[in-house]
Order: C-alpha cells, then sequence, then structure tokens
C-alpha cells in the first residue's frame, strides 16, 4: 500500500508540475495556465508513488500550507508562480514528424476524415513517440499511434502551436497527411451450415402394428356349427387321455 507522502512534498510536486514543467507531465496548460483537476490526477497517477493522490490530496495543500504554491477554480488548477511556463503561441518551423493517438475504436474514421480532438478543443501532438503513447493511453488502454507529416499538414492549412518545449497542439489533421498501422482484415462472414433433416421418430421404436384393415371379422356362426365344434374338442380330449391310460 502507498503510503501519503504528506502536503509538503505533494506542494513541491504540484509546484514543478504545474508551473516549471508540465509537459514532462504530459500537461497542456490554456492561455492562463490552468487545467482540469482530473487532468492533472491523471498525469500524477502515473508517476511512481503517487498514485494515492485524489482531490482530497490537493484541498489538504490548500488549507494547511500557508501560502500555497497552487490556486483552484472550480473544478481547474494552477501555479501561483508562472513565470518559467513557455508562452502558447504560433510554431512557424515545427519538427518534421509529430506524433498523436486516437482510440482504436476511432481509427477507421480517422483514416477518412482525418485526426480530430479526443476530449479536447485542440489536436494535441508531440515530438516523441513515448510521450504521445503516455497520452493516448489516458484515452485509451492500446491507442493507435499515428505520424504525422508536418510539411503535408502544411501544405493542407494546418498551423501548429508550440504548447511546450516537446508539446504541439492544432485543431485538425487532414486525411492524407498522416500515416498509421493497416487495418486488419475483416473476416469473411461465413454460412451456418445447413442442418441435416432426419426422418421422424417413432413413438414406440421397435413395435409393429398390423393394418387392421386386412384382418377380417370372423363371421356369425349357428347354434348347429358351434355344437359340433365343442363334440370336436371333447372327442379330441376324451382320445387325448386314452393315449395316457
Amino acid at each position: 500500500m502507498l503510503r501519503n507522502k504528506g502536503p509538503e512534498k505533494l506542494s513541491k510536486l504540484l509546484a514543478y508540475a504545474l508551473g516549471r514543467s508540465p509537459d514532462e507531465f504530459g500537461l497542456v496548460l490554456n492561455a492562463d495556465g490552468f487545467i482540469k483537476i482530473k487532468e492533472l490526477l491523471k498525469a500524477l497517477h502515473e508517476e511512481e508513488g503517487w498514485g494515492y493522490v485524489r482531490k482530497a490530496g490537493i484541498d489538504e495543500v490548500l488549507y494547511s500550507i500557508s501560502s500555497p504554491p497552487i490556486e483552484v477554480a472550480a473544478d481547474r488548477i494552477r501555479a501561483v508562480q508562472r513565470e518559467h511556463l513557455n508562452e502558447r503561441c504560433f510554431e512557424p518551423d515545427p519538427p518534421a514528424l509529430l506524433y498523436t493517438c486516437v482510440r482504436q475504436r476511432a481509427y477507421p474514421n480517422t483514416l477518412k476524415k482525418g485526426i480530430t480532438p479526443m476530449g479536447r478543443r485542440h489536436v494535441l501532438l508531440s515530438s516523441e513517440k513515448n510521450l504521445a503513447l503516455r497520452l493516448g493511453r489516458r484515452c485509451d488502454p492500446e491507442p493507435v499511434l499515428l505520424t504525422v507529416n508536418v510539411d503535408q499538414a502544411q501544405d493542407r492549412g494546418c498551423l501548429f502551436l508550440r504548447a511546450s518545449e516537446r508539446l504541439f497542439i492544432c485543431r485538425h489533421i487532414p486525411e492524407g497527411s498522416f500515416s498509421g498501422p493497416a487495418l486488419p482484415k475483416e473476416k469473411k462472414a461465413v454460412p451456418p451450415k445447413e442442418k441435416q433433416k432426419t426422418p421422424p421418430r417413432s413413438a414406440t421404436p421397435g413395435s409393429y402394428f398390423p393394418d387392421l384393415s386386412e384382418i377380417s371379422a370372423p363371421k356369425n356362426r349357428t347354434k348347429k356349427q358351434r355344437r359340433r365344434d365343442e363334440v370336436t374338442w371333447k372327442s379330441e380330449r376324451r382320445r387325448t387321455r386314452r393315449h395316457k391310460t
């Protein structure tokens, strides 16, 4: 179980992440230096030993430390001292290649319509693959890494702003100006096999039922015929007894 390092250490980490090197944590601040607290917490949880930090920990820094190095407005946070931050500005000569990630399920549509922001106002790009993947995993456990050809994107009207030393932003990256892995081939649907029809089973297997229509009903016998049959039967019985004696 991770131990709470105390508000003093957390306040120093927040001052560094928000006031000196936000790109090291994959953070992009707005023009006023603010960022959403939930975005900050995601970044802190990626740092070893800081997975315990919650909103309550930030509140403890505000209330337990005199002159805290951070300030909070609603759901956003920023550093009090921001003179070391780079100002967001237009970058006329960005790196030749930049990297960004998209969700796997959005990738097929991205190839058709281009790269759009994932929960942000701008597409976030990095000059480093590892940093781009770190940012992408905050939205998808296994994001798709894309390589943006900056020259092609600029030829199509893209403007890149430098957010920090290693992070850039752009409103939209059109199709044809980036590359990524090939889409997996769709498997052809295999039609279901037809079930073989089996003959209906008899309710009483192994039984034989004769056709009663073929059995003629016994004719009505006269009284004389019945008496003759009875005499014949008695005679046969007496003959059998004689043989036994």
